[in-house]
């Protein structure tokens, strides 16, 4: 008999459902979406960069003052309400060089009558033992009496009052602060919603509080356009914005929560725009974390920030509680800790830090001066027109050109 010729063909593939095989009788299924085929781009610090345009003007006619719940201030900066940044010392002396301190109202300053020996503690303690001593110091009860005390201080050091508690705690120190002397109150937490739900005790309604308070609340924190303008449409006169971005924040490896704070402050501004056409009311977009450096803060406001609230930066001047360290909020936890203790070290006062002389290359130090200088040269005059700069996609904008650079780190 003949032999066959022996072939190199194949015969041909038959895919199936989701370009597996195909079913009995050979017939083709198409693909089906997977959830990944949808991922939108966003976009961090790192991924962006600032397009100069088609005019310059001189750095010292840039104007960085901004109205922020009814409060004037030079410098865009809010202090985070975080115990290794925010004392009655710091306070008064953000408010001397035109900016304005948040004081954790469930804080270390409110649960012991002279906080400095906690604070010590904490900061020298071996990495092993921080944990839990963050969750004993934090089991004190909070004071009645020390938050009173606390906010006469902030009075008494010329310092607006701003102020700041978890949902569950908002009812009951809301009215108390603002019956003591608090300008601005806000209601922060992990993630924000306007529809908050829970079956075993009765959640904050924001919209009634922010009616009966009497003075401006603001609330934190979102990344979502749709939270925020339902956010915005109960009253709140400021929306911040930043899940897991901080130094000492770890949400986004704990719970792998958050977005990158360009597409999440941009997506913020457009629905505080959106809400402005809709009712005529313009409530502040504040930047809240993530930023270390001079180009970070510029960015941010060019993303659509109104301000910017600093942690780290500002827990690394002479003047802040946290003696060279930091720590989330949520660091106490006696369960899940989404913060940590960091050693971000002490670079000098804050006025150094904030307005330099600079003594270093990297953009930490004098952060006013890089975000005036970066306004300048894009022909920004004040926050607003910084807010239209153009950005551009330019994922390797921190490495090209820098080899000598980063060899030398």
């Amino acid at each position: 008999m003949p032999q066959a010729t022996p072939t190199t063909e194949r015969p041909p593939a038959v895919e199936g459902p989701a370009g597996g095989a195909a079913g009995s009788e050979g017939r083709v299924a198409p693909r089906r979406a997977s959830k990944v085929d949808g991922l939108r781009p966003t976009y961090g610090f790192d991924d962006v960069s600032l397009a100069p345009g088609t005019e310059t003007i001189e750095p010292s006619e840039v104007d960085l003052a901004v109205e922020f719940c009814g409060l004037f201030l030079s410098i865009p900066v809010l202090a985070s309400a975080m115990d290794a940044v925010v004392d009655v010392r710091s306070a008064a002396e953000l408010a001397r060089l035109g900016g304005l301190a948040v004081l954790n109202l469930e804080g270390l300053q409110t649960r012991y009558e002279d906080p400095a020996s906690v604070l010590e503690r904490i900061a020298s303690v071996p990495e092993g033992e921080v944990q839990e001593l963050l969750a004993a110091a934090y089991l004190e009860p909070v004071r009645e009496e020390l938050v009173a005390r606390r906010l006469a201080g902030l009075c008494a050091a010329g310092s607006s009052v701003m102020v700041a508690a978890t949902p569950g705690a908002a009812r009951r120190w809301g009215p108390f602060c603002a019956q003591h002397g608090a300008d601005v109150f806000l209601v922060q937490s992990q993630v924000s919603s306007a529809r908050h739900l829970a079956s075993g005790y009765d959640p904050l309604e924001l919209a009634e509080f922010t009616r009966s308070m009497g003075i401006p609340v603001a609330v934190g924190n979102t990344t979502s356009y749709e939270a925020a303008y339902q956010l915005m449409g109960q009253g709140v006169a400021a929306v911040f914005v930043g899940v897991g971005p901080g130094a000492a924040c770890t949400t986004r490896e704990v719970l792998g929560i958050g977005v990158p704070q360009v597409t999440a402050i941009a997506d913020v501004a457009a629905a505080r725009d959106a809400f402005f056409d809709d009712t005529g009311r313009y409530v502040a977009v504040v930047a809240d974390g993530g930023m270390r450096r001079g180009g970070e803060l510029a960015k941010a406001i060019a993303a659509g920030a109104d301000l910017l609230m600093l942690g780290s930066p500002l827990a690394r001047a002479a003047e802040a509680p946290g003696r060279g360290t930091n720590w989330g909020m949520a660091a106490p936890s006696p369960t899940l800790p989404r913060g940590t203790r960091i050693r971000v070290g002490t670079a000098g006062t804050m006025e150094r830090i904030l307005f330099g002389p600079a003594s270093v290359t990297d953009g930490s130090e004098n952060l006013m001066g890089a975000l005036r200088q970066s306004m300048a040269a894009l022909g920004a005059r004040d926050l607003r027109q910084m807010q239209r700069v153009e950005m551009v996609d330019a994922p390797s904008v921190a490495s090209e050109g820098k080899s000598w650079q980063q060899r030398g780190r």
